[in-house]
């Protein structure tokens, strides 16, 4: 129970965190046209030094000013594209792995190296992450769990987060559009640290269980007159307290016996409704009645499929099977934490052009899902999502479509060998914890990376007195 107190803390702390964040720069929106009022009204009857906060405010918005321009290089065969290329190759296939999509290298590369604009680079990111993600849908829709009788995607999983996701990158979106880089950096940094922090201790954990059960093997074999070695690669039991030594092991089947007709069929209805919403949103003027109720009809189809979700799991009428036997007991506030967890995924995603898999990613594995099980159903979520900000982006006119289908390609094929390659080295090694380190290295070299990034284009504003504040999305024309 003290265990299970801690990382319930530790998560209402990094969501806590977001919230205050969004919240904070919410509210610094809403408010700046009252103290400008006010800070008018005071110039016009004595000339007097503005407060504090109307500097603070006059900073951070002027509906005039605007600190986005794009910049798209040519697409022509040199060097850039070359080391760009290597440097998405291996991003794809170890963010692919970790289930994370691999957004945090995609992006720094895309500005560093081959030369577009943050917010450009984002954009294509996603592409990236979408060509990555659906190449891994495809690997992982053949396989089975490690340890039961299921596919390795855990649908009712997925049917939980991601309608609340791809709700997340609606909103996540339109916050990379209002949102100073500045202001991503620093939420960037503190989210990514956080993150790979628990998702290496975690992947520890899961190291020493997989030696405890390597070293009782090899007594096995030793008692039963074999040799010491490890023999073949049983992963670890489903559930964080399941003791039961199922020895299912991974294999291949068709995909029509394997894919969950139902869910995936709700899940795709749920990304066709909201794409149809957005696409209807592209052609009313922005900021207007129409723009705003087809942005709120959003929320009603999300939260329906993801409530009735939770409504099953808390009657017991469906299961995280992926769990084991903890999958049958939960709570109400445990299922809305989730939920909004979900949610923050999803802006997180759509405001840095990351996968939502580095918030789902090690959500899953504090909730006890198997490495395996975590990445698979991570990326199978963000597929949709990842397709879904793609979508948007296009209709911002956020990239240029010759460079993203190239890369696109580059990080579907990517992703396909990272799977295979890393799913061979499991079966030898006998160490699925390979894929929980994978995800935190990932995680951990997107913050160095991109809070470099986001770090230097800080200070050259700074020197050249540009504006850093936010983007007035209702004048905003890509």
């Amino acid at each position: 129970m003290a265990e299970t107190g801690l990382k319930w803390w530790g998560l209402r702390k990094l969501g806590l965190i977001l919230v205050i964040f969004l919240g904070v720069a919410s509210v610094l929106v809403s408010a700046e046209r009252t103290l400008k009022e006010e800070s008018s009204s005071h110039s016009r009857s004595r000339e007097a030094e503005p407060s504090l906060m109307t500097k603070v405010v006059n900073f951070l918005w002027d509906p005039s000013l605007s600190g986005y321009e794009h910049t798209w290089p040519a697409m022509k065969f040199g060097w850039k594209i070359i080391v760009g290329s290597i440097i998405g190759f291996l991003g794809a296939a170890f963010g692919s792995v970790g289930g994370v999509g691999g957004g945090g290298i995609f992006v720094p590369m895309l500005t560093l190296i081959i030369g577009f604009d943050p917010k450009s680079s984002t954009a294509i990111s996603k592409c990236m992450i979408m060509g990555a993600a659906a190449s891994t849908v495809y690997y992982n829709l053949k396989l089975r769990h490690p340890t039961l009788d299921m596919p390795i995607i855990d649908y009712d999983l997925a049917l939980l987060f991601q309608p609340m996701l791809v709700l997340g990158i609606s909103i996540g979106v339109a916050f990379n559009v209002i949102f100073a880089d500045w202001m991503v950096t620093v939420l960037l940094i503190i989210l990514f640290i956080g993150t790979s922090t628990k998702a290496f201790f975690k992947g520890v954990e899961t190291w020493k269980k997989e030696t405890i059960i390597k070293k009782e093997a090899a007594k096995r074999l030793e008692s039963n007159g074999h040799s010491g070695e490890d023999g073949e690669y049983k992963a670890l039991p489903a559930g964080p307290n399941d003791g039961t030594n199922n020895e299912n092991k991974e294999k291949d089947v068709t995909i029509l016996e394997n894919v969950c007709w139902k869910e995936l069929g709700i899940l795709f209805g749920v990304w066709v409704i909201i794409l149809g919403l957005q696409i209807g949103k592209n052609y009313t003027p922005t900021c207007s009645y129409g723009y705003w109720i087809l942005n709120l009809l959003q929320v009603p189809v999300a939260v329906s499929v993801s409530g009735y979700e939770a409504v099953c799991l808390y009657k017991g009428k469906r299961v995280i099977a992926s769990k084991g036997a903890e999958g049958t007991n939960w709570k109400v506030h445990s299922l809305l934490i989730y939920c909004l967890f979900g949610v923050l995924a999803g802006i997180v995603g759509g405001l840095l052009g990351l996968g939502g898999g580095f918030i789902l990613g090690p959500l899953f594995l504090e909730l006890g899902i198997p490495p395996q099980v975590s990445s698979a159903t991570a990326t199978f979520a963000m597929t949709f999502s990842s397709s879904m900000s793609v979508v948007e982006y296009y209709l911002l006119k956020r990239f240029p479509v010759p460079y993203a289908l190239y890369l696109i390609a580059v990080a579907t094929f990517a992703a396909f060998v990272g799977q295979h390659v890393v799913r061979r080295l499991i079966n030898i090694l006998g160490r699925a914890s390979l894929i929980i380190f994978i995800l935190a290295f990932t995680i951990f070299v997107s913050a160095i990376s991109l809070g470099g990034v986001g770090i230097k284009d800080m200070i050259e504003k700074i020197e050249h007195k540009e504006y850093m504040g936010f983007e007035n999305l209702c004048t905003y024309d890509g």
